[in-house]
């Protein structure tokens, strides 16, 4: 795309792409509805963080497939505030939710950008990039849940919830959306 103009210059152009091409209205659609989910579902159903983050994951790779540019900021940043306002996923230690939120973002942005790069860039299987952007995800929010919790800075329970939790949300609602995905582009190509 020599010449386009981005909002954000410095992102990859792998930002701007999307598996086809949706109408603006049809964008902010999909990008509203999806941080509907991300945001209620910790106020909705509560503590099995299983379930709220393997939907969590599901908006994401959603968006990473149908939303460009700025509309993917708040599926990246509003979950962890959803939970953190909720205050269920982690009962009396949310509080300590805050010193993750910061990398939160980062690790669901990781897992936005690996969909975003490795598929619609680089045309790599989706099931193989789903794995790789999963791992790498989880991988860093337990390497900082680790350091925190080195620090006394938050409880021993972040370290399951930041890593083997973390992995199998993203693999399970990663998933979900590969098969969401293929289900809309039949439905947009009837």
């Amino acid at each position: 795309m020599p010449g386009a103009k981005y909002e954000f210059p410095f992102l990859p152009v792998s930002f701007y792409k999307q598996e086809y091409e949706l109408t603006e209205i049809r964008e902010n659609i999909e990008m509203f509805l999806y941080g509907v989910i991300s945001v209620s579902l910790p106020f909705v159903l509560g503590h099995p963080q299983f379930l709220v983050g393997s939907a969590v994951n599901c908006a994401l790779v959603l968006a990473a497939f149908n939303l460009k540019g700025k509309r993917l900021l708040p599926l990246i940043v509003l979950p962890a505030i959803g939970a953190y306002l909720a205050g269920y996923l982690f009962g009396t230690a949310t509080s300590a939710l805050l010193y993750l939120i910061p990398f939160i973002w980062v690790g669901n942005a990781i897992l936005v950008y690996s969909i975003k790069e490795w598929v619609l860039n680089k045309k790599m299987n989706r099931v193989a990039a789903l794995v790789e952007g999963s791992i790498a995800k989880a991988a860093f929010l337990f390497t900082v849940a680790f350091i925190l919790y080195s620090l006394a800075l938050i409880p021993a329970a972040f370290l399951t919830a930041m890593g083997i939790l973390q992995l199998t949300t993203a693999l399970a609602g990663g998933a979900a959306a590969l098969v969401l995905q293929e289900g809309k582009k039949r439905f947009v190509a009837s």
